[in-house]
């Protein structure tokens, strides 16, 4: 399993920027950013996809069911 919190953290400071500048970049609040790093439950997941829409990280949905299941 991924941490988001610290994927968007190192893209982030990666990318030079601050929660500040990347908040400002993603259209939502610099807590936000804060609140997804330390992987808060309670971020939005729209927010979370303005962010990493900003730093360029896709989003790959895989189920562990197959077509059969």
């Amino acid at each position: 399993m991924v941490d988001l919190g610290l994927l968007v953290k190192k893209h982030r400071k990666k990318a030079g920027l601050t929660q500040l500048e990347l908040a400002n970049l993603a259209g939502i609040g610099k807590t936000t950013v804060f609140d997804i790093e330390k992987n808060k439950e309670t971020v939005r997941w729209s927010n979370i996809l303005a962010v990493l829409q900003v730093l360029n990280i896709e989003v790959e949905f895989k189920s562990p069911l197959t077509e059969n299941g």
